[in-house]
């Protein structure tokens, strides 16, 4: 079970432990967009790794509206998750990855409360995110969470209502 489950948001401060987690424990193409890059976790796919993430600094007011969270476990970095503004208004899109060491624990569900309730703060009414068919992780904590999940072909889509009852996940 998930012990102190902590949000705080990508910075310089944290970006390097963010990125030692994601080459020790994630495959690239798991937690950053495709770059062409050797394979692996390359000098290169390392840089991109750091400029993906300082490009969402400015947070949802930010020209991406983008703001990424470092999950941390105990205080030590596990994962992030995000949420993006959609062009729906008071929704955000949200997505997450965990490190191996931290998956199967209930990290992800206590990270993506935590997401919900910063997006309800700031206004938010509808949480929406996207996985596959094959993401038994993600759809459970997603199910757990009270999303309501509709599939097409190997996507799956999930809707959190931040109007309803909080769900205890």
């Amino acid at each position: 079970m998930a012990g102190d489950v902590r949000l705080a948001p990508v910075d310089e401060g944290n970006l390097e432990p963010l990125l030692s987690v994601a080459a020790a424990e994630a495959e690239p193409g798991d937690v950053m967009p495709p770059v062409e890059a050797p394979a692996g976790w390359s000098l290169a796919r390392r840089d991109a790794f750091r400029e993906f993430h300082r490009a969402h600094f400015g947070g949802l007011h930010g020209g991406t509206g983008t703001v990424m969270y470092a999950i941390l476990l105990g205080g030590e970095v596990v994962g992030m998750i995000r949420m993006a503004r959609r062009a729906e208004p008071g929704t955000v899109e949200a997505g997450m990855w965990l490190g191996r060491s931290a998956r199967g624990q209930g990290v992800g569900a206590a990270a993506l409360r935590e997401l919900l309730d910063v997006a309800a703060a700031h206004g938010m009414h509808t949480v929406v995110a996207e996985t596959t068919v094959d993401n038994a992780g993600a759809l459970s904590v997603l199910t757990r969470c009270g999303a309501r999940l509709r599939a097409d072909g190997d996507q799956v889509y999930a809707e959190i209502s931040l109007d309803a009852p909080a769900p205890n996940c």
